[in-house]
């Protein structure tokens, strides 16, 4: 098959998972929401699930297919992204206050997630005790998403009026959606796997830059929409669960799936996640303190993310 051809179905896999995903969120929160479970509900949960869901897809299918570098590549190499790349431009482009109240327990979460992740692979696989671990994460991540929601939330609930016809092109569009996403991530595996071969450059690298920074796309509309809307909040706040999200629930599942076989290669312990936790730590650890993400921190992870490129690419 031709090089371009390959090109051509990855970038066919990309768009196929990132309108699937809006679909399929969209259209799951709808359903929730005219279920009658409370709108903070659904916003802590499903909502927070969103753009990580390309992430999720891609990786779970690259185990089951034996994949792992891709796997744990695309899930570690999409935070990465998600902070040296589309976080970094949301802090240099807008002035983003926080308050520590708010980001703390999040902030923690992040830096516990990056950190069990590189100490639970250091055998070469990801431990089962890592697992168990990072899925109390999650776990706990969804528990302080739900106390926030509760929280900020005001006045009551009312469940939208039902009108046959919206429902049924919901339901459509879920599985519409659902079906987007798993064709959409089949295509990027594979043709993934083939542009990395044709290119002689090992899985790993293919999936921490074209496959993480492609599934990574919904955050990067998110904080582009952000910029232009001067929604500072939504752009710090959506990177931030999604990074924790791709790291404690995505990496435990693509564990599962390969029944405890996720093996981790040099340059993933090297290079992809203590660049990741480096990051992450420039991200969080200044802004937790003085309570403000500062530009200089903005271009200290784009340049550190630039030089991790670097280091992997050459």
């Amino acid at each position: 098959m031709s090089i371009w051809i390959d090109l051509l179905l990855f970038a066919v896999g990309i768009v196929l998972i990132v309108k699937g995903g809006d679909f399929f969120v969209d259209s799951a929160s709808y359903i929730a929401e005219i279920s009658g479970i409370p709108k903070f509900i659904v916003g802590a949960t499903i909502v927070s699930l969103a753009t990580t869901m390309p992430e999720m897809i891609v990786s779970v299918m690259a185990a089951a297919q034996g994949k792992y570098d891709m796997a744990v590549g695309n899930a570690v190499g999409s935070v990465t992204a998600n902070t040296g790349l589309i976080l970094s431009v949301g802090i240099i482009f807008m002035t983003i206050a926080v308050t520590r109240k708010k980001y703390l327990v999040k902030g923690i979460l992040l830096i516990a997630a990056v950190s069990t992740v590189w100490l639970g692979c250091l055998s070469g696989k990801l431990s089962v005790v890592a697992s168990v671990v990072l899925l109390a994460v999650f776990a706990a991540f969804v528990a302080e998403n739900v106390r926030s929601a509760k929280s900020d939330m005001s006045g009551s609930d009312e469940r939208p009026k039902v009108e046959k016809k919206e429902l049924i092109i919901k339901i459509v569009l879920f599985v519409v959606g659902a079906v987007m996403l798993v064709v959409g991530s089949d295509l990027l595996v594979d043709h993934g796997s083939n542009i990395a071969a044709f290119l002689h450059v090992p899985e790993g690298i293919i999936a921490v830059t074209m496959v993480a920074i492609g599934t990574s796309l919904p955050e990067l509309v998110t904080t582009i929409t952000a910029i232009v809307k001067k929604q500072s909040g939504l752009s710090a706040g959506n990177v931030i669960g999604a990074n924790i999200i791709d790291l404690t629930l995505i990496l435990p599942l693509s564990s599962l799936v390969s029944r405890g076989q996720l093996t981790i290669s040099r340059q993933g312990l090297v290079y992809d996640m203590p660049a990741c936790l480096i990051l992450v730590l420039i991200a969080m650890v200044p802004t937790l303190i003085t309570e403000k993400f500062r530009k200089w921190q903005g271009a200290a992870m784009l340049a550190a993310y630039a030089v991790y490129l670097f280091l992997v690419m050459r």
